[in-house]
């Protein structure tokens, strides 16, 4: 009798977990599916270089920006002053730029001055970059904001998220990007090695 209530517990709880399962790779086929189709026209390969109006005056170019880091990988980070998902990450954000070198975008939020008092209201001191007519965005295939864009020390793009993220899944990227490099370097460094083995053998 003991035996026939603990089968009928076992299977109550083996049907509860396949309901569940069922119901949570549904739930990441979506997110999955969104993912792909938010990034579909984001570009492999090289992070498009561009040089823009800076908020704190003068101007900001992200391969002399990047060139200026000493750590692998960087952020950067899409924004608008209208947005109110990137209000809620900024926190987040903030968090990022403490730790890891981050250069912001501030797409369709007016020019360099307006976009200087918005960084002003908000005690934000992030080097930011004005789009103001969204074309930087554009060329990086972002048509929403907040993004995340993740590019390791080569200049590679390695990461793109779209829409809220957490201070946890932008440390991840970056610290993934930075694991990423130094695996490619270090197969450069081997393959060369080889090489001048072979050659001078």
């Amino acid at each position: 009798m003991q035996d026939e209530a603990h089968s009928r517990r076992d299977h109550a709880v083996i049907s509860i977990w396949r309901k569940y399962r069922r119901d949570l790779l549904f739930v990441l086929a979506i997110v999955i599916g969104l993912h792909l189709i938010q990034t579909r026209h984001v570009p492999a390969g090289s992070a498009p270089d561009f040089a823009a109006p800076a908020a704190g005056g003068g101007e900001i170019s992200l391969q002399q920006w990047h060139a200026q880091q000493e750590t692998g990988a960087i952020g950067l980070y899409f924004w608008a002053d209208w947005c109110p998902v990137c209000s809620a990450q900024q926190s987040n954000v903030a968090a990022i730029a403490t730790d890891w070198p981050l250069l912001s975008v501030a797409m369709q939020s007016g020019d360099a001055a307006a976009v200087g008092k918005v960084l002003e209201q908000r005690g934000l001191g992030w080097p930011t970059a004005v789009d103001e007519n969204g074309s930087i965005a554009a060329r990086y295939g972002v048509h929403g904001v907040p993004a995340f864009v993740v590019i390791d020390r080569s200049g590679r793009i390695r990461s793109v998220s779209i829409g809220y993220t957490t201070t946890w899944g932008m440390r991840l990227r970056l610290w993934w990007a930075g694991l990423l490099a130094r695996a490619s370097a270090t197969e450069s460094d081997t393959r060369a090695a080889f090489t001048q083995a072979d050659e001078s053998g």
